[in-house]
């Protein structure tokens, strides 16, 4: 009996203890009709104080439940309730709002805020996004409280991946879950990457279909799908149909709940991402499953709200023990408040609730310790992060790539820093193009299929910006021109309808284009028009001296000079005063010189060479003759000299284009651009501004309400303005624009000389580099109309900031520089042509060298008659000494006289005889 009653005192001084140290909590709990979960948390937390009696607590709630879009409904009924407990003397210590979002929540936040309600919140939104508590005071802030939910923050999750990936575009789908609307311009703040958040439209498979296809039209190739296993299933099941896995596009997938992800797809790699409870939490948060039944699923969510509810009656409770709760704690009714009498509080309850240390159930609260909680109070939970393999419709694997702990700017934390390369979206752009030399060149062997200066570029970009790209042909082969109804065509009609992401090649830049297309920064210096031209050929021959003189004339000169030769040999051998008709008279001049057929001929050729004909005819008419051919002579040699020169030099000055005023005031030379061409609209647009000049000048010079002095100011006898456009613009369609680079050079080439054919008007660049590959061709005249090249982009892309980035850094680094050095002066099609002739040059040898032909003619035939005069000398038979029959000297002196005796004339002779044959002998 004793050791009973010892039992009864002591329990009932531990009864009297525990009564004593209870605390009875007032809750009014506020939620939303769509979120249960959150209520049952509650109920489990509320159990939990039950069942451990040595917490001191006895929780009374109030609950209110109302519709998130019904505002009025909802603060009627919260305002009811509230003024029940104020009547019943249970005035609320703590109101904990489970709102989500919405009016309805926004209305709680201004019902607690005016009547000065203590207040524990775990609404959606950030720092500024509780709109009804943006403004309070530093007071205020100390018992108006929010801890952001689990689904506010796994969202934040995407941030960190798309700035570890370099992502540029995403589309973010979630579902009931999760509450987007605070984020849609947060999320992805002052990040380059063109994104849209949109919710899951429904559960039909075709209608998820049809919105991931609208997705994908945007060019979206990264896809984050936020929301249920279930969301998540439906919307890669979709994805699949769609055809939508493969090297194009990423998939990421973050849900709250447990479990693995599945999906109906055939080959298919999903980075997934799944919250898991802090290792120091997991046993509590098996006990409090098992011992509370607190299965609601996400489990993470309910935790969160039992931690929340938990945490709060701890912090009234710590308040109440330590009094530091105000003992006269003012409330009013909603019917009493009229604006002005909001009770003033001195209530810390952030601080109480900063220094509970309750273990958590599944990760810890993160709370600022200077800064206001809300916005920027949540729970600091951890994700794992795995790159999950299906195959046929069964996962084959999942591989780990890392974790990433929940806050509002934390990066993710990989196992190695390149896991999550292999598993982005591969950016590939379509590039648009049109094949022009040097900047793009079909080439089957090279990687892309096009090599050249745009090639090498976009090679340089890609290493900047990280993508990759496939080229395509514009349709029509045109860069873009707008017609008179505003459509486009070529490349920039590509970019408007979203057929391409990338116009690339030497693109001009113009105002009506940019309307349009975005450009990047200019790759290219100003380029302008220039002309192009067939090169003049100066004929060259080896006898062109002998072209100089006409066929007859020639003909006749020779005539003249065997005709002469002739003469002067008739006139010598009949005058009785030449030389050979009268030889005594002369036989002591030192020159005696016979005129024969062929001294004659030897005499009239001399004669017309600066060395002279030597010895004159002795004859008086031989001389007279001699007189005249030396006169003729000297007028053939002046006048075939002069002439000469000229015919030299004449046929390297003919240059008769050397600019745009030169061709526009001709009318041998047919000129034009390319059809479609950049250079085609300067020219139509110059001759129509002439023409809307004309109309302008014409209303006003007729115009009838004009005075006498203003209609004298304006009379002239000439047009004031040019229309050398218009008269070029007709010249050009009268001509025919060609189609084609190689029709416009086809039909230079086809040109009969510099001064007669065709002449294309067209970029500079292409000029050149046709000249430079080529030695027919020249480019005339100085650029025009000048315009930089650029890479064209859709309107709106981000790639045009990115691109200007590169494109700047290549230019510091002097990368454009070497392109263009390697295109241009170590292009390997260049060639090298022969120089030609100008005007400061010498005469060509090309000219010329038919005299060093005559030369080695003569000296050839020189050596052919030496040869004959040695045959002739050497061979020719001839009387020798032993033919002259032996005589007595007496005989031959006594017989001197007779007939038969040989005379010592004929002796004379013999005896030369004797010595050439001596001669002979010795050779």
């Amino acid at each position: 009996m004793r050791v009973l009653l010892l039992v009864f005192i002591i329990y009932g001084s531990i009864n009297t203890c525990f009564a004593q140290t209870t605390q009875n909590i007032n809750i009014l709990l506020i939620n939303e009709e769509n979120n249960a979960l959150a209520e049952k948390a509650f109920e489990v937390a509320k159990e939990y104080v039950r069942r451990n009696p040595n917490l001191g607590l006895a929780i009374d709630p109030v609950i209110v439940v109302g519709n998130r879009t019904d505002a009025k409904a909802f603060l009627e009924n919260v305002c009811r309730k509230y003024n029940d407990m104020l009547s019943a003397d249970k005035p609320p210590h703590v109101v904990l709002d489970f709102t989500v979002t919405g009016v309805g929540s926004e209305t709680i936040k201004s019902f607690t805020a005016a009547l000065a309600l203590p207040t524990i919140s775990g609404s959606f939104g950030q720092v500024g996004d509780l709109r009804q508590w943006r403004s309070l005071t530093v007071n205020q802030t100390k018992f108006l409280l929010q801890i952001m939910p689990p689904a506010d923050m796994l969202p934040e999750s995407v941030r960190s991946i798309v700035t570890k990936q370099d992502i540029t575009n995403a589309a973010i789908i979630f579902d009931e879950v999760f509450v987007m609307d605070h984020k849609y311009k947060s999320l992805l703040q002052n990040i380059p990457t063109r994104h849209v958040i949109t919710p899951v439209k429904s559960f039909s498979k075709d209608e998820i279909k049809m919105q991931l296809r609208s997705l994908r039209e945007l060019d979206v190739v990264n896809f984050f799908i936020i929301g249920s296993l279930r969301t998540i299933k439906n919307v890669l099941d979709a994805a699949d149909e769609n055809q939508y896995f493969g090297r194009k596009t990423a998939w990421f997938a973050l849900s709250l709940d447990k479990g693995d992800i599945s999906c109906s797809c055939k080959d298919a790699i999903i980075v997934y991402m799944r919250p898991t409870p802090d290792a120091k939490s997991r046993d509590r948060l098996g006990k409090i499953k098992s011992t509370y039944t607190m299965n609601g699923e996400p489990e993470i969510t309910s935790a969160f709200y039992f931690d929340l509810s938990l945490r709060t009656f701890l912090s009234v409770k710590s308040l109440l023990d330590s009094g530091n709760w105000p003992s006269d704690m003012k409330y009013i009714t909603c019917d009493e408040y009229d604006g002005k009498n909001t009770p003033y509080r001195t209530l810390d309850l952030k601080t109480a609730f900063q220094e509970i240390k309750e273990t958590p159930t599944y990760a810890p609260f993160y709370i600022p310790e200077d800064d206001p909680m809300n916005g920027r109070s949540y729970m600091e939970f951890s994700t794992d992060i795995s790159a999950v393999t299906v195959k046929d419709g069964a996962s084959i694997g999942s591989r780990v790539l890392g974790t990433w702990k929940a806050g509002l700017s934390n990066p993710l934390i990989l196992t190695e820093a390149d896991n999550m390369s292999d598993y982005s979206a591969q950016l590939v752009y379509r590039i648009v193009t049109v094949e022009q030399h040097p900047f793009i060149i079909r080439d089957d062997d090279a990687p892309k299929g096009f090599k050249g200066y745009c090639i090498d570029l976009i090679e340089e970009i890609r290493e900047i910006v990280k993508f990759d790209y496939e080229i395509i042909l514009a349709p029509d082969g045109h860069f873009g021109t707008m017609d008179e109804n505003g459509n486009w065509n070529g490349i920039i009609k590509e970019l408007i309808e979203k057929r391409a992401d990338i116009g690339l090649t030497s693109l001009s830049v113009m105002a009506e284009r940019e309307n349009v297309v975005d450009f990047t920064v200019p790759y290219y210096d100003l380029v302008g028009i220039t002309i192009m031209m067939k090169l003049p050929r100066t004929p060259t021959s080896l006898f062109k001296f002998l072209t100089v003189l006409e066929n007859d004339v020639w003909l006749s000169i020779l005539a003249a000079y065997f005709f002469t030769s002739f003469l002067m040999w008739v006139f010598d051998k009949w005058s009785p005063y030449s030389y050979q008709n009268n030889r005594e008279k002369y036989k002591d001049d030192e020159e005696k010189r016979e005129f024969t057929l062929k001294e004659c001929l030897w005499f009239c050729m001399t004669s017309l060479t600066p060395q002279g004909g030597g010895e004159a005819p002795k004859n008086l008419s031989g001389r007279l003759l001699a007189a005249t051919w030396w006169l003729f002579g000297f007028i053939i040699i002046a006048s075939y000299t002069a002439n000469l020169a000229a015919f030299l030099t004449v046929s390297r000055l003919d240059t008769p284009i050397e600019s745009l005023d030169d061709l526009s005031k001709q009318y041998k030379i047919q000129y034009a651009p390319l059809n479609g061409s950049s250079a085609m609209t300067y020219f139509e647009r110059m001759a129509q501004i002439e023409v809307r000049f004309y109309e302008i000048w014409k209303e006003m010079s007729l115009n009838d309400s004009l005075s006498d002095v203003e209609r004298a100011k304006l009379a002239v006898w000439d047009y004031p303005v040019s229309d050398k456009y218009s008269k070029m613009w007709q010249a050009m369609k009268e001509a025919g624009l060609p189609n084609s680079i190689e029709e416009a050079i086809e039909r230079v080439r086809e040109s009969k000389s510099s001064s007669e054919g065709f002449a294309w008007l067209g970029d500079a660049t292409d000029v050149r580099y046709h000249v430079l590959t080529s030695c027919d061709l020249q480019m005339v005249g100085d650029e025009f109309s000048r315009k930089p090249y650029a890479i064209a982009v859709q309107q709106g892309s981000p790639l045009k900031d990115q691109f200007n980035n590169a494109i700047l850094q290549l230019l510091n680094k002097r990368k454009l520089e070497k392109l263009k050095e390697n295109w241009w002066n170590n292009n390997p099609n260049a060639v090298h042509c022969e120089k030609q002739d100008d005007q400061s040059d010498g005469i060509s040898i090309q000219n010329i060298g038919g005299v060093f032909i005559v030369i080695f003619m003569g000296i050839g035939l020189a050596c052919l008659t030496l040869a004959v005069e040695y045959w002739w000398y050497k061979w020719r038979k001839r009387p020798i000494i032993g033919d002259v029959t032996r005589v007595e000297p007496a005989k031959l002196a006594r017989n001197i006289g007779d007939p038969g005796v040989v005379k010592p004339e004929v002796l004379a002779f013999r005896s030369k005889n004797l010595a050439f044959a001596n001669l002979k002998r010795k050779f």
